[in-house]
């Protein structure tokens, strides 16, 4: 009995001895890819040439084909394995002119952009400005006071490191100008969704159609009109050309690293492609583009391929919402189970901060390497309750993928969302390469180790 106790204990000490040193090879392995993807510039390079060479790339417009083409041809050029794009469809909505101008009591032009499914005003639109705090506000409203005027909800958005407050303030796109209508308003105006003070007006997709012209206004156009309106009735003029023409077909396009030991096991990652055309695209979301492929590639190289697939994938018309995400859901839902662990990064260029995952318990030990790896990045694990792995993962997370996130300083990002300011130029490189050197750790550790399962059913 005593002889099988310490044979016992000798094989636990050896035991932990060979985790021990595997632990200690693994953190190896994985400082090296970290530090060769913060120095290697192809991320960044890919960043600057898409916004150089394709520019703003809005849903179903000639450029959202070339977009897909150049990223078909990047991809190929990298090296990847596979690649292949797969068919989104959607209702097309076009921009045209757009401007608006107070009337009365003094004439003076403002800075407006059309809300992403707004109709045209067929003509100049004329009438009183009638003003809501935020969108509750405005369901409260009698519409005796709201008939025949443009409605104007004034709800401020301010900065964060983490981006709160959008979701508080993003309703009022969402649904204020459908509210708006139900009350007899004949336009819909409302404050930028943005932290700014530049006279760039931020524009975003609407979540219910109205059949009335729904616009923003950029930040110092809505002060100024909040100053009127405290000394005076105002009368404003819009005159938007949009709508909905038809369907247009763009594609999701895919990337893929074969893994060399669980090819058929997938971790998901990448961001969106298209974006809006009032910039070109760069931190929404050509970054979070260029920063998952930058970390990826790093395992294109000679020795470091990745024992799981790992999968890089330029979503489709996230802007309008989400549409290619769920067309990949529906397209691979018999293969979901073999998705390992999915991310996205569509938050800007800012230097991550934290990480989160929701892997089920227990959490594996590899995780304490993983955490001392991104400790050296200044980036601290921030706990195993993510409630999401970025907006294009919403339908992989529902369907109970598990996910991990990398937080992002957010606190610039709101002044350039969906603006035309959102240009290449506002990339900070060294925050760009923090970026892409975190992915590849967090790449490493979910390609080589233990498979992990979701707590989100």
């Amino acid at each position: 009995m005593h002889h099988s106790i310490k044979s016992l204990a000798a094989l636990a000490l050896v035991s932990f001895s060979s985790l021990a040193a595997a632990h200690g090879h693994f953190k190896q392995e994985a400082i090296a890819i970290r530090d060769a993807a913060q120095a290697d510039l192809t991320g960044y390079h890919l960043v600057r040439d898409l916004t150089t060479e394709v520019g703003a790339r809005m849903p179903g417009t000639e450029a959202d084909k070339r977009a897909v083409d150049w990223m078909v041809e990047r991809f190929n050029e990298l090296g990847f394995d596979k690649v292949w794009t797969e068919p989104v469809t959607f209702p097309n909505w076009v921009r045209g002119a757009e401007k608006a101008w107070i009337n009365a009591p003094f004439k003076q032009d403002l800075h407006i952009t059309a809300l992403g499914g707004s109709v045209g005003t067929e003509g100049p639109v004329s009438a009183e400005v009638v003003m809501f705090a935020d969108l509750e506000a405005l369901k409260k409203a009698n519409p005796a006071e709201v008939r025949g005027k443009i409605v104007y909800i004034a709800k401020r958005m301010f900065s964060h490191i983490e981006g709160a407050g959008y979701g508080d303030a993003v309703i009022a796109r969402a649904q204020g100008a459908a509210v708006a209508e139900e009350k007899g308003a004949v336009a819909f105006l409302l404050r930028s969704i943005g932290t700014d003070s530049h006279r760039f007006p931020h524009t975003g997709m609407m979540s219910v159609r109205p059949t009335i012209a729904a616009a923003a206004l950029s930040n110092p156009d809505a002060d100024q009109i909040e100053r009127l309106l405290a000394k005076h009735n105002i009368s404003v003029t819009v005159d938007v050309n949009a709508g909905f023409k038809g369907e247009y077909t763009s594609h999701n396009v895919i990337a893929d690293i074969v893994g060399s030991e669980f090819p058929e096991e997938i971790i998901l990652i990448g961001g969106h492609l298209d974006s809006w055309d009032l910039g070109t695209g760069a931190i929404d979301d050509g970054a979070g583009v260029g920063i998952t492929t930058g970390a990826a590639v790093q395992f294109l190289k000679k020795g470091q391929r990745p024992k799981r697939t790992i999968r890089v994938v330029a979503f489709a018309n996230e802007e309008q919402g989400l549409i290619g995400a769920y067309h990949y859901a529906e397209a691979h839902k018999n293969e979901l189970d073999k998705h390992i662990v999915a991310s996205e990064s569509d938050f800007g260029a800012g230097s991550v901060w934290s990480w989160v995952t929701n892997i089920a318990e227990p959490v594996p030990a590899w995780m304490d390497v993983a955490r001392a790896v991104m400790m050296d990045l200044q980036i601290p694990y921030n706990g195993n309750h993510a409630n999401g792995g970025g907006p294009d993962i919403i339908p992989l997370f529902n369907a109970g993928v598990p996910v991990f996130r990398l937080n992002q300083d957010g606190r610039d990002y709101f002044d350039l969302h969906h603006t035309a300011d959102d240009t290449f130029d506002k990339i900070d490189p060294q925050a760009f390469q923090q970026n892409v050197a975190a992915w590849a750790t967090m790449l490493y550790f979910f390609a080589q180790q233990p498979k992990v399962e979701s707590d989100h059913k």
